[in-house]
């Protein structure tokens, strides 16, 4: 247990009650109870569970850019989205980009143009202290790549200053070096739409000039200091260059193809909701490539992108609009319906049915992009949308899998048959170093990250430990521990133990989330609890332990490893701690007793937990997400292994006392 760790705002605290004269199982039991009911309230009728998608405010600011490039605002809408981006405002006059995080160059250059948008002048307090920290951090002109692009279509950036990207990259065989498909998927349909939007250039009249943004205002893009080149960034400043130059001498014919191309990509990817791949990223990037290829916003595509844009808008009480820059009902739901078998509800209840019929029909039957590299493979996993019928994952596929093998549903052969096809095409989806991506197989490209437009967040999709440990242990419930193919994730995984004892976390804040998800994977598939790799993990969970018994990990661990299992304890961070514990066979230690208790402790008498900080990743260091439910599905989960001190496939089904 260590003695202190880096201060941070927004400690957790529940509702006290007394707790003397119960034991901590007790405890743990009424906690339980009380957790299961307010879940099972939360069931939509359909059968799923939904928590809001919280990133940070870049996603509303360039919502009303896109309004605003396309000539449809909306003073309602703006008015609300400001309302937002206002109380997500620093004290230094900066947004972040997670919950206590420092202020972000970037995203406070957006909000910042969206508040002017609506109308906040550059002399109102809040206006210069941010105009001021921007100038300070060098002004527009230190913004990322995808920053600068928004400017540019109002005139604030000049486009001969952005990298070239020609829609000809379509053309590009599969074998080649830097194709469409060595950028992963959640990039890819971007790149694609930003081939048309950095070709065609447009710039709409600006309604404002943006002066009090630069450092110095006769050097508004002054060139970025030299540094040591590369021989790589030699030959990507070079290759720059050269598709500027091409940019003026395309051949017309061959450029009205790609644009075609480019056009046919898009439109046949649009989702049945009118969403480019649930993601509201790629869904702007796609409008406004459409619109410049001649598509009216009165256009069926376009009134469809732009609906499916407002059913992500989530408008809370105080009349604020926040974007959710995706959805999660099926890493939701199955991740609640796993956390209520865990905690004792019987499997056969009929919220658990009535989730295990909505995931069954979600199950993808036709290939998307991930066939590409594998051509032979029938389809068979599932996304983490309500609507993404090109990209499903290994995530959610496992954790599906884990879900629906444990309930006792009237139609067994049906799950039966869909479990075949997801585990038949998870084992499809391995790498050929023996882990698993979330999207892809082999995306691992070194060259699309050296490219000058890719100066934000993660654009490939390798292997990694979190997504592996899902798949290896739903491949050992499955009856798989001997299959070469999961022996080979197992391997791959103890290969990527951290010197400490941990392991890094993909998909989640950080190194406690990995280790969360590998210890039980391990164990499921037939690690021994005195296994050297285990002992390491258990032995780094314990020194990393805050001194109330929670676990914390800052957001800043991906760019700082002081921070690694650092951080103000939370209830999901403290619930993967405890799940790796137990599986570990350390039930009845003072580690799992003082979580266990934490837990108890910071419950709210209605059965929730309180989580403001950001313990979801998009793209580790730069993109960070708040689950807002997941506060309420791994503490519940913990809190089950605990009382019932088995692993989750030993688990028996109970009756249900929600209480």
């Amino acid at each position: 247990m260590r003695s202190s760790h880096p201060t941070l705002p927004g400690t957790v605290t529940g509702t006290k009650v007394p707790t003397k004269r119960l034991t901590t199982r007790q405890l743990a039991e009424r906690t339980r109870r009380r957790a299961v009911g307010h879940l099972l309230s939360r069931q939509d009728a359909q059968g799923w569970w939904k928590g809001t998608f919280e990133c940070n405010v870049t996603g509303d600011a360039e919502d009303l850019l896109l309004r605003q490039f396309l000539g449809i605002g909306d003073e309602k809408i703006t008015h609300a989205a400001c309302l937002y981006i206002r109380g997500e405002q620093r004290e230094d006059g900066t947004w972040s980009t997670f919950y206590g995080g420092p202020g972000d160059l970037s995203t406070s250059i957006e909000a910042y143009v969206a508040l002017r948008l609506a109308g906040d002048a550059p002399d109102e307090p809040h206006m210069a202290k941010a105009a001021a920290w921007i100038r300070a951090h060098g002004g527009i002109a230190a913004g990322r790549v995808f920053t600068h692009i928004w400017l540019a279509l109002f005139g604030w950036w000049k486009w001969e200053d952005l990298p070239a990207l020609p829609p000809e990259l379509m053309f590009l065989p599969k074998w080649f070096p830097l194709n469409i498909h060595h950028f992963a998927s959640w990039s890819r349909q971007t790149i694609v739409s930003l081939t048309v939007v950095c070709t065609e250039r447009p710039v709409r009249p600006a309604p404002f000039t943006l002066g009090e943004l630069y450092p110095d205002s006769q050097t508004p893009a002054p060139s970025a200091p030299r540094v040591p080149a590369s021989r790589w960034t030699r030959f990507f400043t070079w290759l720059d260059k050269a598709l500027h130059a091409f940019h003026k001498v395309a051949p017309r014919r061959l450029r009205r193809a790609a644009m075609s191309s480019v056009a046919r990509w898009i439109v046949k990817r649009q989702e049945r909701d009118g969403c480019w791949g649930g993601l509201q990223v790629d869904a702007t990037y796609a409008l406004i490539a459409l619109h410049l290829l001649g598509y009216r916003p009165e256009h069926p595509v376009m009134r469809a992108g732009l609906a499916s844009l407002d059913a992500f808008a989530v408008w809370r009480q105080d009349g604020a609009r926040v974007i959710e820059v995706s959805q999660s009902p099926v890493w939701d739901t199955s991740l609640a319906v796993n956390a209520l078998v865990d905690a004792g509800v019987r499997c056969d209840h009929p919220a658990l049915i009535r989730a295990a019929d909505w995931m069954l029909g979600k199950q993808h039957a036709r290939p998307g992009d991930w066939a590409v590299r594998r051509p032979g493979l029938d389809p068979g996993g599932w996304a983490f949308q309500f609507h993404n019928e090109n990209n499903p994952d290994l995530d959610d596929t496992a954790e599906v899998i884990l879900a629906l093998r444990r309930l006792q549903h009237p139609d067994p052969v049906r799950v039966d048959a869909a479990i075949g096809r997801g585990v038949r095409w998870s084992l499809g989806m391995q790498s050929k170093n023996g882990g698993w991506a979330a999207f892809d197989v082999d995306n691992t490209s070194s060259l699309a990250s050296r490219l000058p437009f890719c100066d934000f967040g993660e654009v490939t999709d390798p292997p990694s430990a979190d997504v592996t440990a899902h798949v290896v242990e739903m491949l050992a419930r499955e009856g798989k521990r001997d299959d070469p193919r999961t022996r080979r994730g197992i391997a791959w995984l103890l290969a990527e133990q951290e010197a400490s004892g941990a392991w890094f976390g993909r998909w989640g804040v950080n190194y406690l989330y990995g280790t969360g998800a590998v210890v039980p994977a391990l164990t499921a598939a037939g690690l021994p609890a005195a296994h050297p790799a285990i002992r390491r993990a258990v032995a780094w969970l314990c020194s990393v332990q805050n001194d109330d018994g929670g676990w914390g990990e800052d957001v800043r661990s991906y760019r700082d490893e002081r921070w690694a299992g650092q951080g103000t304890s939370t209830p999901s961070q403290t619930a993967w701690a405890l799940l790796a514990v137990l599986a570990a066979g350390e039930g009845d230690s003072e580690a799992v007793e003082r979580g266990v208790r934490w837990l108890v402790q910071a419950q709210h008498e209605d059965g929730t937990w309180e989580e403001p900080h950001f313990t979801g990743t998009g793209f580790p260091g730069d993109y960070s997400i708040r689950y807002h439910l997941y506060r309420q599905v791994f503490p519940l989960m913990a809190l089950g292994r605990y009382l019932h001190q088995g692993t989750p496939g030993e688990l028996p089904c109970k009756t249900p006392s929600p209480g």
